[in-house]
């Protein structure tokens, strides 16, 4: 048995993630079967939690294999519409490597890696993509933008150029979390939207990655926003504190801006 945790109904439902439909389709297997999709955060972020909400939006909406290699597997997806295999790190596989070289011979759809948190990991997922597998993880960061620098950063500098070309090519959303202190004493979600077009694919392949901030800014369309614009939101529905919206912002004098004509 899987040292895991399961409890039904405990899954948070894809829709009150609030993501835009274009963000719908890039992360759907009915739609899209190939590429890297990204949930980013600190610490309790809840990062885990959406990666959960996205696999189950596939369970019961596509027809699709599914292996789901984690350290340790914390969710057990019971197969709805999908074939879901579980493989533990250290239980059933000795590294992420090993378990997608072995996914890759059950002929997959999409492989679901916990967390890219090495050299060797970060590789195997891009190479993953390469074979034409949709590729979900998460990735311990503040920012979209610093999911990008971390997954370049993380590798040996002669790795570098490979990695910043496949990462170009292959990435399509970043989700990046943070949890806020609401009005009421919970906390919610305040989340920042990167979503690859032909603009922010030439940025990393040129190491530009500082230029990407303005064109999510006017991204909106397809779905993008920054953590500012999110905190903006939700200071006009009233859900959190002005200040608190500063305290989390990631670019403080742009939230002050925002905040000013709001």
């Amino acid at each position: 048995a899987l040292n895991c945790r399961f409890i039904p109904g405990d899954i948070r439902p894809f829709r009150d993630l609030g993501l835009h439909s274009n963000v719908v389709r890039v992360m759907s297997l009915v739609s899209d079967r190939q590429g890297l999709v990204l949930v980013t955060g600190l610490t309790g972020s809840g990062k885990s939690a959406t990666l959960d909400s996205i696999i189950d939006a596939n369970n019961r909406t596509a027809d699709a294999h599914i292996v789901i290699i984690a350290s340790p597997v914390e969710t057990v997806h019971q197969p709805q519409r999908c074939i879901i295999r579980h493989r533990e790190v250290g239980r059933d596989v000795r590294s992420f490597r090993e378990g997608a070289v072995q996914a890759l011979r059950q002929d997959p759809d999409a492989i679901v890696i916990g967390e890219m948190r090495d050299p060797e990991t970060i590789i195997t997922a891009l190479e993953l993509t390469d074979t034409g597998h949709k590729v979900l993880s998460t990735l311990h960061t503040g920012s979209a933008v610093e999911s990008i620098d971390r997954i370049i950063g993380e590798c040996p500098s002669h790795e570098q150029d490979r990695v910043r070309h496949r990462l170009a090519d292959t990435l399509q959303c970043v989700v990046s979390q943070k949890l806020v202190p609401t009005l009421d004493g919970q906390r919610e979600l305040a989340t920042e939207v990167l979503v690859s077009m032909p603009a922010i694919r030439s940025a990393i392949h040129h190491d530009n990655t500082a230029e990407i901030y303005q064109m999510r800014n006017e991204g909106h369309q397809l779905g993008m926003q920054t953590r500012e614009q999110a905190l903006l939101e939700l200071v006009r529905q009233h859900r959190i504190a002005a200040e608190d919206a500063v305290t989390y912002a990631n670019n403080k004098a742009r939230m002050q801006e925002l905040l000013g004509t709001a």
